[in-house]
């Protein structure tokens, strides 16, 4: 991508830049898009295009939340996220399965998710405790 004059401001960053659950997830979806560049051509399109589309929507969605004006709103695409998320690691079962992915591959990816499931769940609980007074807990 070819950068513009003025299009950018040395050293902005987007405010779910911030977030190291977005970072870990852009991780993940680029260490399973390049295992998928490997699968033969034309074997298992649909599972693959589904594979992309799962695993790149987790940071989609937390990056989207975190543009949004209200914490209900944030939790929302939050909890789309941790959906994806879900779906990469029961496409990620099929593809060790059927052996699209080697063992290592899979139980890397699956790690990889515990810990971004782990992460995602803790900002969940971050974001509903945030606003909350003492007498509401």
């Amino acid at each position: 991508m070819q950068e513009k004059e003025g299009a950018s401001v040395p050293g902005y960053i987007f405010p779910f830049e911030k977030l190291d659950v977005w970072q870990e997830s852009v991780d993940l979806a680029d260490f399973v898009l390049g295992l998928l560049e490997h699968v033969p051509q034309g074997r298992h399109l649909r599972l693959i295009s589904q594979m992309e589309g799962a695993v790149t929507s987790v940071a989609q969605n937390i990056a989207e939340g975190k543009g949004r004006q209200h914490r209900k709103e944030f939790l929302q695409y939050l909890s789309i996220a941790q959906g994806s998320l879900y779906e990469a690691v029961t496409l990620n079962e099929v593809f060790g399965r059927r052996l699209i992915f080697s063992e290592v591959e899979s139980v890397t990816i699956r790690l990889r998710a515990e810990t971004l499931d782990r992460k995602l769940n803790g900002l969940m609980n971050s974001v509903r405790g945030k606003g909350r007074r003492e007498g509401d807990r």
